[in-house]
C-alpha cells in the first residue's frame, strides 16, 4: 500500500537533519507573517501593505532585529501590532523552544529526536536540555511579566488602557532584543528618544536586553549552580568557561561601549542633557547597539567614530543561545584569543588557562569571515541603489540587519525595495546562519592525523605551506 501525501511529508519532516528543520521553520514563519501583514486588515488605513514592506517587516520581527520600513503604531493597526508582536516572541526563542519548552511545562515526554532538535534550537546539551527548556519558557514569562509591570508604572498614567498594551509590546520587544516600539501614537519614528530622562523605562528596557541577551545557558547554569544553592544553603559550583566568558565579556562591552559613546557624544546629541542624563543614555545605547535595536538619542545626528563603535558592537553581538544576534561575544573572545596566542608564540590557542580546541577556532574564524563578506555585499548594494547615501550609513544598515540589531542611522525608509529585499534576507541569515554555518563546518572535514595529512579516496595529502602575513 503506497503511503498517503500527509504520511510522506510526516516522514520527510523526521528524515530532516535538526539545523535545516530550525532554517525551513523560521523561514515558513517569514512567510506566514508577510502574508498576514500584507493584508488590508492588518494596516491603519486597512488597504493592503506593499508585498516587499511586509516581507521586510516579518523578517525583521521574526528575526527580532527592529529595522522597520515606517512607524509601526503609525501603519499597524492592533490586528498588525499582535502579529508582529508574536512574530518577535516566535522568532526570539525559536520555534523548537517554544513547542518543547511547553512539552516540559506540561510534563509531555519527548522522543530522542526532538530532544536533539531543541538542543539545536536553544544552543544547549541535548542531555541536559529538558531542564533547560523549562528554564527557558518560566525564565522568559517571569522577565516580560516583570518588565511589563515595571513599565505599567510609568505608561498608565502616560497613556491610560492603552499604557497597558504599550508595556507589555515593550516589555517583549526588550527581552527578545527586537527593537519595535509602539509609542508611536504619542511620538512617531522617535523610539525611546522621549524617555531618555526617564531611568525606570530607560534601566527597565535595559535589563531587560541584557538577560535576553546573555544567552539561556549561562541563566540555566547561574540558577542551578549559584542561586539556588544559595538559597537551599548547599555548596555552590563553579560555573563553566562559557558562562564565565558570556558574563564577564558582556560586563567588559558595556562598559567599553558606555565610555566612548559617552566621550563622543557629550557635546553632540547629548549637548543638551544633564550628566546623569547623558550618562544613561550612553548607557542605554551601549546596551542596545549589542543586539536590541531601541534608540535614546538620534543616531542619524551622531559623530561618524560613534557609528563605528556602534557596528564595531553591533557586529560581535550577544552572546550564544540567546535571543540576540551577531557573531557572538564568545566567538569575539576566541578570535582574540587566537591572535594573542599567535602574538606569544602560544602552541595552540590559550584561553584562561584553558587550551581552545582547533575546531571551535576554525568555526569562529568562517562565522567571521562569512558574515564580513555578506555584509560587505549588502552594503555594495545598498550604495548601488541609492547613491545619494554615505558608505558608514549603509554599512551600519547592513550591519544592524545581519546582526539582528534594528538601530537605523534613519536611512531605512528611504531604501529601494532591492535593498529593502537583500536587507531581509541578510536578517534572516543572520539569525540562523551563525548555527548552520557552525554546524555545517563541522561535518565532516577530517583532520590530518598524526602525520599531518588529509585522508581522502584513500590518499593522504601531503601538508601545504604558504607564506602568511
Amino acid at each position: 500500500m503506497n503511503p498517503t501525501l500527509s504520511e510522506r511529508l510526516i516522514h520527510r519532516m523526521k528524515e530532516t537533519p535538526p539545523v535545516r528543520f530550525i532554517v525551513i521553520s523560521f523561514a515558513i514563519i517569514i512567510t506566514l507573517g508577510t502574508l498576514l501583514l500584507w493584508l488590508p486588515m492588518s494596516s491603519r488605513n486597512f488597504a493592503f501593505t506593499h508585498p516587499v514592506d511586509a516581507f521586510f517587516t516579518a523578517a525583521s520581527a521574526t528575526c527580532v532585529t527592529g529595522l522597520v520600513p515606517f512607524d509601526t503604531w503609525t501603519h499597524w493597526n492592533g490586528f498588525g501590532q499582535v502579529v508582529i508582536i508574536l512574530l518577535i516572541q516566535v522568532g526570539g526563542l525559536g520555534v523548537s523552544s517554544i513547542t518543547s519548552g511547553f512539552a516540559v511545562l506540561m510534563r509531555k515526554k519527548m522522543g530522542l529526536r526532538e530532544l536533539w532538535l531543541a538542543s539545536e534550537s536553544a544552543n544547549g546539551d541535548s542531555l541536559d536540555v529538558r531542564r533547560l527548556l523549562g528554564i527557558i519558557l518560566r525564565f522568559t514569562l517571569i522577565c516580560e511579566g516583570v518588565g511589563a509591570a515595571l513599565l505599567m508604572i510609568r505608561f498608565l498614567p502616560e497613556y491610560g488602557a492603552y499604557g497597558i498594551w504599550i508595556s507589555i509590546f515593550t516589555a517583549i520587544s526588550g527581552f527578545c532584543n527586537a527593537g519595535f516600539d509602539v509609542f508611536g501614537i504619542k511620538y512617531p519614528g522617535q523610539n525611546m528618544i522621549p524617555y531618555v530622562n526617564d531611568p525606570l523605562v530607560c534601566l527597565t528596557v535595559a535589563a531587560l536586553i541584557i538577560v535576553g541577551g546573555i544567552g539561556f545557558v549561562v541563566v540555566n547554569e547561574v540558577y542551578y549552580n549559584q542561586i539556588r544553592p544559595r538559597v537551599l544553603r548547599q555548596s555552590r559550583r563553579r560555573l563553566s568557561l562559557h558562562s564565565m566568558t558570556c558574563i564577564t565579556f558582556t560586563g567588559v562591552l558595556l562598559l567599553f561601549g558606555t565610555v566612548v559613546l559617552f566621550c563622543s557624544e557629550y557635546n553632540s546629541t547629548m549637548k543638551d542633557m544633564h550628566f546623569l542624563t547623558r550618562l544613561n543614555a550612553s548607557f542605554f545605547q551601549s546596551v542596545s547597539a549589542r543586539t536590541a535595536g531601541f534608540a535614546s538619542v538620534d543616531i542619524a545626528a551622531e559623530h561618524d567614530f560613534s557609528k563605528i563603535i556602534t557596528i564595531l558592537l553591533m557586529f560581535i553581538g550577544a552572546c550564544p543561545g540567546s535571543t540576540g544576534g551577531g557573531i557572538k561575544v564568545t566567538t569575539f573572545v576566541v578570535l582574540a584569543s587566537t591572535t594573542f596566542s599567535v602574538f606569544r608564540g602560544c602552541d595552540g590557542v590559550v584561553f584562561r588557562r584553558h587550551r581552545i580546541h582547533r575546531d571551535i577556532v576554525y568555526r569562529a574564524i568562517a562565522i567571521t569571515l562569512a558574515a564580513f563578506a555578506l555584509v560587505c555585499v549588502v552594503t555594495g548594494i545598498i550604495l548601488t541603489f541609492n547613491e545619494e547615501l554615505g558608505g558608514i550609513d549603509a554599512l551600519f544598515e547592513a550591519v544592524s540587519a545581519f546582526a539582528t540589531v534594528g538601530i537605523s542611522a534613519g536611512v531605512t525608509p528611504t531604501l529601494d525595495y532591492v535593498s529593502k529585499v537583500f536587507l531581509g534576507l541578510l536578517m534572516f541569515i543572520g539569525r540562523v546562519g551563525p548555527v548552520s554555518l557552525a554546524l555545517a563546518i563541522s561535518v565532516h572535514c577530517s583532520g590530518g592525523g598524526a602525520r599531518g595529512g588529509d585522508r581522502r579516496g584513500g590518499a593522504v595529502l601531503p601538508e601545504g605551506k604558504l607564506i602568511v602575513g
